[in-house]
């Protein structure tokens, strides 16, 4: 496959004809070591100028330019900035919606749960990081309100759950159960009882989805556990786990 066109994945049920979307892999891109290949977070210690190549790559696959991505200094908070065009100096969020033909989203994950959102009847978009801390302090929610502060409407509004860690990978504390609890006590389906005492398996995805539920938003899911496909995604739970000093960062991009 051409370096050019790295690959990225979608959600076969939602292909709509005026939004451009996708949740890039691990492939395709010129880093090296622990970040081979296409890492795009400036946030690691990998060389900034391989870091603007995999972003420039990973933009024109779909069909944008560089200085068209739009992208955060995410901060695991549930707050959600509207924007217009890209923004010059760095804005903590963890969540971005936009009205604005021809501007693309950009989040960055290492398990947490990347989630797109369209409303294609009104024309908006939105992208949204949702780490467990995010998660249980209601990004998703202040995503959803940020797009319906634009003129989108719940019932027209698709999002996208994307790869993540699953279940099985996902190995909490009960410090974690508890704040997830405190914020949704349905919350308790999303955690399965571990081998290890005062551990449990958390199902972050499931959790995304439920919140997503909760606020009358149509969903759909890409179940692909990104601690368990080393060569497919990147993982900062699995770089931990093998004492790496560092890991890349996935890209997922939408844009209208």
């Amino acid at each position: 496959m051409s370096l050019s066109h790295p690959p990225y994945l979608t959600h076969e049920d939602f292909q709509p004809p005026h939004i451009r979307y996708g949740f890039f892999t691990r492939q395709g891109g010129v880093s090296t070591g622990h970040y081979d290949s296409l890492n795009g977070g400036f946030g690691s210690d990998d060389d900034n100028h391989l870091i603007s190549q995999n972003r420039h790559m990973a933009a024109a696959a779909l069909g944008f330019s560089a200085d068209q991505i739009c992208s955060l200094y995410q901060v695991h908070s549930a707050r959600a900035i509207t924007v217009t065009e890209p923004l010059s100096n760095p804005v903590e969020a963890d969540a971005l919606v936009t009205n604005t033909p021809g501007l693309g989203l950009l989040i960055l994950t290492a398990d947490c749960v990347p989630v797109i959102f369209a409303d294609t009847t009104h024309g908006v978009i939105g992208a949204a990081h949702a780490g467990w801390r995010g998660a249980v302090t209601g990004i998703l929610s202040a995503t959803v309100n940020a797009m319906c502060d634009l003129g989108a409407s719940r019932d027209h509004i698709t999002a996208v759950i994307g790869p993540a860690i699953q279940q099985q990978s996902y190995q909490v504390g009960a410090d974690l159960r508890d704040a997830a609890l405190a914020y949704d006590a349905a919350a308790e389906t999303c955690f399965a009882p571990d081998a290890a005492d005062h551990k449990y398996r958390f199902d972050l995805t499931g959790f995304a989805a439920h919140c997503l539920t909760s606020n009358h938003i149509r969903h759909l899911t890409i179940n692909r556990d990104t601690y368990s496909e080393p060569d497919v995604f990147f993982s900062h739970r699995r770089a931990t786990h093998q004492s790496a000093p560092d890991t890349g960062r996935l890209m997922t991009i939408i844009g209208l």
